[in-house]
C-alpha cells in the first residue's frame, strides 16, 4: 500500500459567486504560506474528493480543491433537472479557474488532475501558461472526439454484452450517437426515462473500468443518487458537445505549453484512455515526461500513486 500523507481538513472554505447564479466551492489545506497547487477533479462532474489531499505534503503545499459548476457542492446541482446546462461549458470552468485565482491571491500554481480534469487542465495552462507553474496529470485526456467515441463504443469490442445494453437504451434511430442520444435522454421530462438513462451509463463505465486490475465495483453506479444524476448529465452534456474545443486542439496547440513542466503518469492497462494520446501529449510538449505504468489502467495502482507522490513532492521545492 502506498505511503500517503496524513489525511488533513481546510483551514478555509467558501463559496465563490461566478456569476450566471452560479456559486463554485473551493476549499485550502496545508499551508497557507505554503507553493499553490489547484486540483481539477475530473468527470465532469465528479466533484473534488478528500483523499487527494493526502497526495500533496501539507507542510509546503497550499492546496486548492474546488468542485466544478454543477456538482459536488457548487450550486446550482446539475441533480436538479431545472438547472440550465447551458451555463455549464468548458469556457465558464475556464474563467471560474481565473475567478478563483484572482479570489485567493494566487500568482501561478501547480495544476494536478486526471481525466476529464487533464483536459480542463491543458486548456487552462494553454489559455494562461503565465499563470501555471508545474503540472503533474495522471490518466491523460485531451476529450477529442476520437476519445469519446472509443469510450462509448470502441470499448464495446472488449465487452459487447454489456456495450449493448448500454446502447439498448437508445431510440434504434438515435445510436449512430449514443453519447448525445444519452444527452437527451437525461434531459427528458419523465424522471424515470432520465434515472433508466443514469443507471444504465453508470452501468457501462463500471464495466469498463470493473476489468482492471485494481478495479472496483460501482466505482460510478454506487454513488449516492444526486451526485450520480449530476456526474452523468454533466459529462453527458460535455462529451456530446466535444468539451466545445476544436478536435486535436490541446495536442496540437501544446507547444504553448514550453517552459512549463510537466510530468505525465498514464496507465498502460488503460482501457478508458488508451495510452496513445498521452504518448502523442508528450511528443508535441517539450517539457514533459511520459511515465507509464505497466500494473494500471484508469483508477490507478500503488505504483501509479507512488509516481504521483514522487513528482508533487520534487516539485514542492522548486
Amino acid at each position: 500500500m502506498t505511503v500517503r500523507y496524513p489525511p488533513i481538513e481546510p483551514y478555509e472554505h467558501g463559496m465563490l459567486d461566478v456569476g450566471d447564479g452560479n456559486r463554485v466551492y473551493w476549499e485550502s489545506c496545508g499551508d497557507p504560506a505554503g507553493k499553490p497547487a489547484l486540483v481539477v477533479h475530473g468527470g465532469p462532474g465528479s466533484g473534488c474528493s478528500t483523499g487527494v489531499r493526502q497526495l500533496f505534503d501539507p507542510s509546503r503545499y497550499r492546496v486548492v480543491l474546488f468542485d466544478q459548476r454543477g456538482c459536488g457542492r457548487s450550486t446550482p446541482h446539475a441533480s436538479d433537472p431545472d438547472t440550465d446546462m447551458r451555463l455549464n461549458t468548458t469556457e465558464h470552468l475556464l474563467a471560474d479557474i481565473e475567478r478563483l485565482r484572482e479570489h485567493l491571491g494566487v500568482e501561478r500554481w501547480l495544476l494536478y488532475g486526471g481525466s476529464w480534469g487533464s483536459t480542463l487542465i491543458l486548456a487552462y495552462a494553454q489559455r494562461h501558461p503565465e499563470r501555471v507553474s508545474e503540472i503533474v496529470i495522471p490518466a491523460v485526456t485531451t476529450t477529442r472526439r476520437v476519445e469519446i467515441d472509443w469510450l462509448y463504443r470502441g470499448v464495446g469490442r472488449f465487452l459487447p454484452a454489456e456495450w449493448e445494453r448500454f446502447r439498448d437504451v437508445v431510440p434504434e434511430a438515435e445510436r449512430d450517437d449514443p453519447v448525445a442520444a444519452y444527452a437527451r435522454l437525461v434531459e427528458n421530462p419523465d424522471p424515470v426515462v432520465r434515472e433508466h438513462a443514469v443507471r444504465q451509463w453508470c452501468a457501462w463505465e463500471d464495466a469498463v473500468v470493473g476489468g482492471e486490475p485494481n478495479g472496483r465495483p460501482g466505482a460510478y453506479g454506487g454513488r449516492p443518487p444526486a451526485a450520480r444524476t449530476a456526474l452523468v448529465r454533466i459529462a453527458a452534456h460535455y462529451f456530446s458537445h466535444g468539451a466545445w474545443l476544436p478536435e486535436g486542439v490541446l495536442i496540437r496547440e501544446a507547444g504553448r505549453l514550453a517552459g512549463i513542466p510537466g510530468v505525465l503518469i498514464h496507465g498502460r492497462l488503460d482501457l478508458s484512455s488508451p495510452l496513445d494520446t498521452a504518448w502523442h501529449l508528450s511528443r508535441a510538449w517539450p517539457d514533459a515526461t511520459l511515465e507509464v505504468i505497466d500494473d494500471a489502467g484508469h483508477l490507478g495502482s500503488d505504483t501509479m500513486r507512488a509516481t504521483i507522490l514522487s513528482a508533487l513532492d520534487r516539485f514542492a521545492t522548486t
